[in-house]
């Protein structure tokens, strides 16, 4: 029995479904069928279907096997790359430490200490 995923949230959907037409629109713009891209990407018909429809349950390795044989590999690779937020909070937590620590006041001495 397969492991359940929760219900895919509307923005993921609506972005694999951008993500599948565009790869759709990928292969008809360089003249392939279905029928070849599956094969060259090692996949059944009905797997590249389900690739081109968004579907959530497709794998990335499925996803990067079409990437792969339409040329478009290193669109994967840029995935991330341009990582706005995490680079403010990189950012802000860099800050945070080098900011200049106030000075500590000195211990009162003791008159023991001499």
């Amino acid at each position: 029995m397969g492991r359940k995923t929760a219900a895919p949230l509307p923005a993921i959907v609506r972005a694999l479904d951008e993500l599948g037409q565009n790869l759709r629109l990928a292969r008809q713009r360089r003249g392939f069928t279905a029928e070849l891209v599956a094969e060259r990407a090692g996949m059944s018909r009905p797997t590249l279907r389900s690739v081109e429809r968004g579907d959530a349950g497709v794998t990335l390795g499925a996803v990067a096997s079409v990437l792969h044989t339409l040329g478009l590999e290193s669109e994967l690779a840029g995935v991330g790359r341009d990582d706005v937020l995490g680079r403010k909070l990189e950012d802000a937590k860099l800050e945070a430490r080098t900011r200049v620590a106030s000075p500590r006041r000195a211990k009162p001495r003791r008159a023991s200490d001499g």
